[in-house]
């Protein structure tokens, strides 16, 4: 990835080595080669194989060389907590600890990832979606038979196997939270048809950009269907805010 941003954002071997002295004065050039190899950085190569780091390049040396230096830590272990990184989950704050799911992604809000690309989408095996929404094995079962939810398979980034994204992690929080009111997933199929509804519906406003096959046209598809998005999203709180101050009497 950091071979698709700009030039005058990389950086060679040696100006990396610049920003790490300060913190880290045993640091050489061989030992960055060293963690390369073992797969803890892949920086971007040039034509003729000069390396070139990006700042989360740099971010992750730093986390790798710190995490060594601080808990003595194996680089077995330390690669296992850049893998969950890139997955979106937070490291382990101490040794022994297993990797979060950050807070804001249970309300569907990205959060920063300062080691992994700005594109990171959230990963998570099925163990760790139904520990992170707090439910169990079969309230999990459920959600995914009424199709409230779904593993994403076939993708590059599903590659390890199936898993589950930021979108599930929020559905099955939501329904864990309306379960303790006697809600079950077969009550909220309401919900999932009428997403997919109103998801066909802006499609049509959508579709023509797409069928342009142009990369800007895809661009202003995807800023378009966005801001449908989010209009459809306050109407749609809105309807419901409305409805329910009726049944209240309010």
């Amino acid at each position: 990835m950091s071979a698709a941003l700009p030039a005058s954002s990389l950086m060679s071997i040696g100006e990396v080595l610049a920003q790490l002295r300060g913190e880290f004065p045993d640091v050489t050039i061989s030992k960055i080669r060293f963690l390369e190899s073992e797969r803890l950085v892949e920086p971007a190569r040039t034509p003729s194989g000069y390396r070139k780091f990006s700042h989360a390049d740099v971010a992750r040396l730093r986390y790798v060389l710190a995490t060594q230096r601080d808990h003595y830590l194996p680089l077995r272990v330390i690669r296992e907590h850049l893998d969950a990184i890139d997955r979106g989950l937070d490291p382990p704050a101490a040794p022994g600890e297993r990797p979060r799911v950050p807070n804001n992604a249970r309300e569907g809000l990205p959060g920063p990832r300062a080691l992994a690309p700005e594109n990171v989408e959230l990963r998570l095996s099925r163990a760790e979606l139904a520990e992170a929404a707090g439910l169990d094995d079969e309230l999990l079962t459920q959600i995914e038979g009424f199709g409230l939810i779904e593993a994403v398979r076939g993708s590059a980034a599903a590659a390890a196997g199936p898993h589950y994204d930021a979108d599930a992690l929020v559905v099955a929080t939501a329904v864990a939270e309306l379960s303790t009111y006697g809600l079950e997933p077969r009550h909220l199929r309401a919900f999932r048809t009428a997403a997919q509804r109103e998801a066909d519906l802006m499609a049509q406003v959508v579709g023509p950009l797409l069928r342009q096959r142009s990369p800007d046209a895809r661009v202003r598809a995807e800023e378009v269907a966005r801001e449908l998005g989010a209009t459809a999203l306050r109407l749609h709180t809105a309807l419901v805010r409305a409805r329910l101050r009726d049944i209240v009497g309010r």
